[in-house]
């Protein structure tokens, strides 16, 4: 049986690795990780006892047939607004946790209506135990913050939507 914590640190690492593939077997449990190409996302199968929900493109469920992952990622995309093209993406630069302020209790580095200078810090991404502050490098308005504090984030993942100045 692999336990979540697990699972997730080898999402991290095959992620962040030029491996395209991995499958363990631990005490009669199987679990595959792929990576997606850009478009599709990765599907992980593991014989565990709860269904979770996916944490950035990466989803984690009971070994199940395709159609329910496919319903379970479509009812996950279902949220996502329609994205003004004139908008900037502020993206991940890294996989980590998201934390919308230096610390826990303090105020925000910003929020939706929050003027943001280019060299404005909006977030921190913590990878491997480092604190990474992310810089706005845009001048303009937040529109929308993407993603929930303490959130798990990957790579090149949208975080903000910025209108620009």
């Amino acid at each position: 049986m692999f336990k979540l914590s697990e699972i997730k640190e080898l999402i991290k690492l095959v992620d962040q690795s030029s491996l395209q593939e991995l499958e363990i077997e631990n005490e009669g449990a199987r679990l595959a990780i792929r990576k997606p190409n850009k478009s599709e996302p990765v599907y992980v199968s593991a014989p565990i006892q709860h269904t979770y929900a996916p944490i950035g493109q990466a989803s984690v469920a009971n070994t199940a047939p395709a159609a329910a992952l496919d319903a379970s990622v479509t009812a996950t995309a279902g949220h996502v607004k329609q994205e003004d093209s004139s908008l900037h993406k502020i993206v991940s630069p890294m996989v980590g946790t998201f934390y919308e302020s230096a610390s826990p209790g303090s105020a925000p580095f910003t929020s939706v209506g929050s003027k943001v200078g280019d060299k404005s810090v909006v977030c921190i991404i913590e990878a491997m135990k480092l604190m990474n502050e992310i810089e706005a490098e845009i001048k303009g308005e937040i529109v929308e913050i993407l993603v929930e504090n303490g959130q798990l984030v990957e790579y090149g993942q949208p975080l903000f939507l910025v209108k620009p100045e």
